[in-house]
């Protein structure tokens, strides 16, 4: 039997209760705040929303004042919210009842184990996998922390609703509640007034941890060991799933990264985790009220009972009560001697604090809890050592006092700035940037192979960006000294072009002993994002994995290398087909060569959350990977709107991160479903229609003299780049260049006008050329949709963005192209537009849209009539903005409309 693919939205009878029950409470709330005239306008647009006569409701858009369209957006925009909210309630609520029925559905944990465990090596297999979710800082979340708390609370209260429905919890309570977190949800600005500071960024991901994702890792975490034990395999020590951190580290085109932003991540993160070590250590010391009287511990437990400091007379015969105030005494001490804080939920007095010793590592801390452990199991207490006490251990193993790897990236150009300064105030070499690529390698190999000092140890004048990326350097090397390792493990490269751009990168992280011509504490990850770096990606590798020098970092790193992909440049330099295509190729080229060489290729995706920038499912999107592509290892980002939607709360978190891992040992273990012959010809055939896609796509992106201006003028590019979304500016460059733009404003303006362009454009007339040139070619592409995991994913991914387009709202965004031949631009997008629909459903072999998807049909047919609303508002909003007739507080009704907008299709940017 198939197993069952869950889906938001699979329970409508449950939704469509709630979603009547949250629109009755909104439209009670907007009643009261506006009276019963102006909701009369809002109750017409909805109407006339449902009826989908867009004429007229422009017109009666049109006619509203700046005064009323602020409360029409925020009603607007609070629907699609409180929608997502019930669905993710839905979801959450399937997941454990399926889990505890022992039902079966699409990527369940015991199943992959099962997988697994036919293989001879199945316990080194399940003991090395690590899958890691990388939070990033590209906030498309353009909602403040206050609405994701009170969205939390609501949250909260539909869970409640089966409850509720039962008898079992007073309905009128329980409604007044929920009407009162929508009241101010009503009268709370959704929009942040100030833009973003990286200290903002990284205290607003904090918040996902102690809720959903360090209960959600250790739960699966011991989900996972203990499934393996069934079955008699021993992986003591995995940890399937780590998370990684961008936030802080990440200085890419972002000038406000800085050394003190990266000391604060790394201080934030630990002040987090030992927090959370610290109540459990307290829930622990409450919990073990174990007696001599009735048991004796070991001579372990009697050890560290004698060394506590608790000398109360009531603990004189309870000694893991005692054993416990001592581990948290060390925990404590470690704090402080770490962060130069304590947490505030610390039992410990100053004066025991002091005494215990500080521990070396979190191994250590384990280490005691495992004496512990190891007593209540000889004393026959096995019970209570499950539950909360081995979460806590599976979170030291999978957090130490770090909780997420940060990473380090900066991009090639930089680096190069750097180390030509610093060869120059060396007195090595007065002109670096003018030599050839032969000439920088040898140079630089001289300096890594031959030379122990430091370029930077003199005392020539040093640039303001030379000292800011040294104290960088400075503070990561102080971070891994006092964090421990694993708090940073790579620095990836950005717009890597060539071999020297990753030597100059070796360079950097030597000056503060980061790397020597031995070992690599910090590995250098190479990041290939356009088409041609792609291309380029695989003679650059070959050759740098054939250093000497190199090959002794990566043994210094376990055989392994990283090599990152970047999804959003390599889409917007050639389109989507060309983009997947070329990504798919370079990761089987790649993991070859890495496979002639002895070195475990591993693969960063720099996924975001749309089909432009890499997005779409993520257990269809890892399956689909190229086989043998995923070794032990695979780490993808996470950001924006889909971090909220992923984690925002801790069955959900442990549902997505069961779909990543199972979805990653699948790739790893599961024989290839197509043979070697069939890849051939249908690479064959991908090579000649991807060209075709790139050329149809280059010709109207960067040949077309009006595609600029369209762009410009019929997308709110300008208002989503004033937008306080995030720290970092929209552009590397001008914001009126393309080439400067970056991938999250060029997606995120087209999801707002709905055209979707990244996801779709050029697709449909390449296939239609392919099939034009020989009518048997459709049955070709049918055959590889239905055998080939890539090309599937590949074809439900724009299914998928089609069905959230509109080319009726998007011509509305056309008309504001201000003369004819820009306007015409849209002609070219919407013929192709509806070339692609009929070829993706001839390949299919499906008569609609979403027609193996009806769970994400009928959620996007609750919501369209909403941000249909919106998009119609926004629009207006931008003709009166152009013509002068928006000033002060209704400069926030586009901005609340493009929040609505994003959380109607959930995966915008």
């Amino acid at each position: 039997m198939t197993a069952k693919k869950l889906e938001n939205n699979s329970n409508h009878q449950v939704i469509a209760e709630e979603v009547k029950i949250l629109t009755d409470l909104l439209d009670e709330s907007t009643r009261h705040l506006v009276g019963d005239e102006e909701f009369a306008k809002i109750k017409g647009l909805v109407k006339i929303a449902a009826g989908k006569d867009h004429s007229q409701l422009e017109s009666q858009i049109a006619s509203l004042s700046n005064q009323e369209l602020i409360i029409v957006a925020r009603y607007f925009a609070t629907l699609p919210l409180l929608i997502n909210i019930s669905e993710d309630v839905d979801l959450a609520s399937e997941v454990n009842l399926l889990n505890n029925t022992k039902q079966d559905y699409l990527g369940k944990l015991s199943n992959t184990v099962d997988l697994v465990a036919q293989k001879e090596n199945a316990a080194e297999i399940l003991r090395h996998v690590n899958v890691v979710p990388v939070l990033t800082a590209h906030p498309t979340q353009v909602q403040r922390k206050t609405i994701l708390e009170l969205t939390d609370k609501i949250h909260n209260l539909l869970r409640e609703y089966r409850d509720v429905s039962a008898g079992t919890i007073d309905r009128d309570e329980w409604t007044n509640q929920l009407r009162r977190y929508i009241e101010i949800i009503m009268q709370t600005d959704i929009i942040r007034e100030k833009k973003l500071k990286v200290k903002n960024e990284i205290k607003n991901v904090m918040v996902y941890y102690p809720k959903a994702l360090i209960p959600a890792i250790t739960k699966l975490t011991g989900r996972y060991k203990e499934l393996a034990r069934k079955r008699g395999l021993n992986i003591d020590g995995a940890t399937p799933i780590t998370v990684g951190m961008w936030i802080g580290g990440d200085r890419d085109g972002n000038p406000y990264v800085t050394a003190d932003t990266l000391r604060l991540s790394g201080t934030i993160q630990a002040e987090v985790i030992f927090d959370y070590y610290t109540k459990a250590m307290n829930d622990l010391y409450r919990t073990l009220a174990i007696s001599t009287s009735y048991v004796q511990p070991t001579p372990e437990v009697v050890k560290l009972s004698e060394l506590s400091g608790d000398n109360s007379p009531f603990r004189v015969n309870e000694p893991y009560r005692r054993a416990c105030y001592y581990v948290e005494s060390r925990l404590a001490h470690t704090e402080k001697q770490m962060l130069d804080r304590v947490s505030k939920d610390s039992v410990v007095s100053e004066e025991n604090l002091e005494k215990a010793p500080v521990y070396k590592d979190a191994y250590e801390f384990k280490s005691d809890l495992e004496a512990i452990k190891r007593s209540l199991i000889q004393n026959h207490d096995q019970a209570v050592t499950t539950g909360p006490f081995d979460e806590l251990l599976e979170a030291i193993e999978v957090f130490g006092f770090h909780l997420a790897t940060i990473d380090m990236r900066q991009d090639s150009s930089v680096n190069e700035a750097c180390v030509a300064e610093l060869l120059k105030g060396a007195k090595i070499c007065d002109n670096y940037s003018d030599l050839s690529e032969e000439e920088k390698i040898q140079l630089l190999l001289n300096e890594l192979e031959n030379d122990p000092r430091t370029l930077h140890s003199n005392n020539a004048p040093k640039s303001e960006l030379l000292q800011k990326e040294l104290k960088i350097y400075a503070t990561a090397r102080k971070l891994k000294d006092t964090l421990g390792e694993n708090v940073i493990k790579q620095h990836i490269i950005s717009h890597t072009e060539s071999i020297s751009d990753m030597l100059e990168q070796a360079t950097m992280l030597k000056e503060y002993g980061l790397l020597d011509n031995q070992h690599a504490r910090i590995q250098v990850v190479p990041l290939f994002e356009t088409v041609e770096d792609l291309q380029n990606s695989r003679e650059i590798m070959k050759r740098y994995l054939n250093f000497d020098i190199v090959k002794r970092w990566v043994a210094s790193k376990n055989g392994y290398q990283e090599i990152m992909l970047g999804y959003s440049d390599s889409n917007k330099d050639g389109g989507y087909l060309a983009s997947c295509w070329n990504l798919y190729k370079a990761q089987k080229e790649l993991t070859k060569i890495g496979e002639d060489m002895g070195i475990k290729i591993t693969f960063m995706h720099g996924r975001g959350g749309t089909v432009g920038r890499g997005g779409g499912p993520s257990y269809e999107a890892i399956t689909s990977q190229p086989f043998g592509s995923i070794k032990d290892r695979i780490r993808t980002t996470e950001q924006g709107e889909i971090i909220q939607n992923k984690y925002g709360n801790k069955d959900s978190a442990y549902y997505n991160l069961e779909m990543l891992l199972s979805a990653a040992v699948d790739r790893m273990v599961s024989n290839q479903k197509v043979g070697e012959k069939e890849i051939q010809d249908f690479t064959a055939s991908m090579d000649a229609i991807v060209a075709d896609s790139n050329r149809v796509y280059r010709k109207l992106v960067f040949e077309n003299p009006h595609f600029h201006d369209y762009f410009f003028q019929a997308t709110p590019i300008k208002e989503v780049s004033s937008l306080n979304i995030g720290s970092r500016p929209a552009a590397r460059k001008k914001i009126t260049e393309l080439s400067g733009l970056r991938a999250i404003p060029w997606v995120f303006s087209w999801s707002q006008s709905r055209v979707m362009f990244p996801g779709w454009y050029g697709v449909g007339s390449a296939f239609k050329h392919f099939i034009d040139a020989d009518p048997a070619n459709l049955k070709v592409l049918q055959d590889m949709y239905n055998g080939w995991p890539f090309f599937h994913s590949l074809m439900s991914n724009v299914d998928m963005v089609l069905s959230k387009s509109n080319m009726e709202i998007a011509e509305q965004y056309a008309n504001l192209c201000q003369d004819a031949e820009t306007r015409s631009v849209f002609d070219i997008i919407h013929a192709e537009w509806a070339l692609t629909k009929e070829v993706i459903l001839q390949i299919e072999g499906h008569e609609k849209l979403l027609e193996d998807n009806p769970s994400l049909e009928s959620s996007l047919d609750y919501r369209m009539p909403y941000f249909n609303v919106l998009n119609y508002i926004q629009l207006e909003m931008i003709k009166r903005g152009r013509n002068d007739q928006v000033s002060g507080i209704y400069e926030s009704i586009i901005h609340i409309t493009i929040n609505g907008v994003a959380s109607g299709l959930r995966n915008s940017g």
